[in-house]
């Protein structure tokens, strides 16, 4: 890991060999899904270096994908995820956002599990060692490896490996082996707007953000 000094504070980067998908100043390799039934709109704007995302208008998600579709690769990037919040980082995602999905739930106690997004995943796996690890309300660093037409994956949280799984085979429609990289906001399925609050709803609390930073991937042959 190279660390650098900014503004004073610990400031990680992505590992050597590792190219940045995140240019720091805009979304420009990025897009939002215009078909996923998150939703449409997402609001996702770069702040202190960092892509942001938020549901937009509240009860609405959506998910925000790289334009280039990645085969075997290890990606790398920094979250910081507010409390009472879902999403995920998909991997190999269409379009639509079927996708691998390393889960981001705080309020179930679910981040780093390995699921299916859209579809279903034949062998999960769950981050029993991510509590020793995990930071909360900070920058936490994922580490994620995907080769293969059938799935190999293996998932490290701040340096610590947290699952390592091969799947029984390709869980994708008709076998797609690249897709994209991304970054989702869950949609607020209960929320209506006439109840003017928010009544507990744990999928995502109004103004609560997902941050993401150095994110960058070293593709493998």
């Amino acid at each position: 890991m190279v660390l650098a000094i900014s503004c004073g504070v610990l400031d990680a980067q992505p590992p050597p060999g590792f190219t940045s998908i995140f240019n720091g100043h805009d979304i420009q390799g990025w897009h939002i899904s215009r078909t996923t039934h998150q939703g449409t709109v997402l609001s996702c704007t770069v702040q202190d270096s960092a892509i942001v995302i938020t549901q937009k208008p509240f009860g609405q998600g959506g998910v925000l994908l790289s334009d280039k579709k990645y085969k075997n690769f290890e990606l790398y990037l920094e979250a910081k995820i507010d409390s009472m919040t879902n999403g995920g980082i998909f991997i190999r995602s269409s379009e639509s956002g079927i996708a691998y999905q390393i889960e981001i739930d705080e309020n179930s106690g679910t981040t780093g599990n390995l699921l299916g997004e859209r579809m279903p995943v034949s062998k999960s796996a769950v981050a029993k060692q991510r509590a020793k690890v995990w930071k909360a309300n900070d920058w936490n660093s994922f580490r994620i490896r995907m080769t293969g037409d059938i799935p190999h994956i293996t998932l490290w949280i701040n340096d610590v490996q947290m699952w390592d799984v091969t799947e029984p085979k390709n869980d994708f429609i008709a076998g797609a082996t690249t897709g994209m990289i991304g970054l989702q906001s869950h949609w607020t399925a209960l929320y209506s707007s006439a109840s003017g609050k928010w009544n507990g709803l744990g999928l995502w609390a109004p103004g609560a953000v997902h941050r993401f930073r150095h994110i960058a991937i070293k593709e493998i042959e």
